[in-house]
């Protein structure tokens, strides 16, 4: 019998497939009903900084001081009394969620700085989540931030709130730094359990009638999955945490291309946000069948089994494989 089962910053779970942090986790059913398709663990939708900060009426504060002289200027910040849950109706949320679902449940936060992380970080130890997940969502837009500063917060935000709870703790960070893997072994050694490679920075659209920016939301497509393989299959064995993919997965097999580089847990919204969480089924029934034809055993097995360290030829991941990928392709001529 083919055994799935993976383990996630200590974390025992029955396979690979997490549900990832999306508008699923504010349903209570959905989470029921992809619990029932196979899923091993939920990361439920981020809480905000800035709804942490709303609670204690800094922002709604800040807000009301510019009004009158620059209100235009409002338009730029949500309505976050308004946005999902607010902090204390998601510590219910987590209570509630802990009661019906047998399968670990992962919170998240969402922010840019310290804040109230640190604080808020208890109160969802304290509200039963099983571990929780920091997604650090900052654009250095400011051109006397260096690359320095910027990865100098992201290890004091870790480690203070590493510092403050014994939760399992993963960082989802973006792909966009320019030494990744100096970058993780500092998130590991600051007190992150696991890193979730890789966020999506969502992009807005210009309105070239309305002269307005518009919100830009795409679902991912399985062309994003290569990124997060390539730095996953080259983290794997070099920082002192667990690795999982998110952003691309939607079948069974890149799932299982998500182990072989040497995740841990594979991420999945999109896919189940376009056919239903019903479809977790089908990534398991293809995985095992995957499994049975080339006679895998386990999951584990697999693991790293095509990280760099592990494969024959550890330069198609550096650039040796650059030139082997642009001599791969020829012009057609004209018809």
């Amino acid at each position: 019998m083919i055994d799935l089962t993976t383990s996630y910053m200590g974390l025992d779970l029955k396979n690979p497939l997490v549900v990832s942090a999306s508008p699923l986790g504010q349903d209570l059913n959905a989470m029921v009903r992809a619990e029932e398709a196979g899923a091993a663990a939920i990361v439920l939708h981020s809480l905000f900084e800035e709804q942490i900060h709303l609670e204690s009426e800094d922002l709604d504060r800040f807000l009301d001081n510019g009004a009158e002289s620059f209100p235009e200027a409002l338009s730029y910040f949500p309505d976050m009394a308004d946005y999902n849950l607010g902090p204390e109706g998601y510590l219910e949320h987590i209570r509630e969620a802990k009661m019906v679902l047998g399968i670990p449940l992962i919170a998240s936060l969402n922010g840019a700085s310290l804040g109230g992380w640190v604080r808020f970080a208890k109160e969802i130890e304290g509200a039963g989540a099983d571990a929780l997940e920091l997604n650090v969502y900052f654009l250095p837009t400011d051109p006397d931030v260096t690359g320095a500063a910027v990865e100098d917060r992201y290890v004091e935000i870790v480690r203070a709130v590493r510092e403050s709870i014994r939760l399992p703790l993963a960082v989802k960070i973006g792909p966009f730094f320019s030494a990744p893997a100096a970058f993780a072994r500092r998130l590991a050694e600051a007190g992150a359990d696991a890193l979730v490679l890789f966020n999506r920075f969502y992009q807005p659209d210009f309105d070239l009638t309305l002269l307005e920016v518009r919100p830009n939301l795409r679902l991912s497509t399985p062309d994003e999955l290569l990124l997060r393989l390539h730095w996953v299959a080259i983290l794997y064995g070099k920082v002192h945490a667990d690795l999982a993919v998110t952003g691309g997965v939607h079948t069974g097999r890149d799932v299982l291309k998500a182990m072989m580089a040497g995740a841990r847990v594979a991420m999945t919204t999109s896919a189940l946000l376009h056919y239903g969480v019903g479809r977790l089924k089908a990534f398991l029934d293809e995985m095992i069948f995957w499994m049975e034809e080339n006679e895998y055993e386990s999951i584990r097995q697999m693991q790293g089994s095509m990280s760099m360290r592990s494969v024959g030829d550890p330069a198609a991941f550096e650039r040796a494989n650059y030139m082997k990928v642009l001599r791969s392709y020829s012009v057609r001529g004209r018809s």
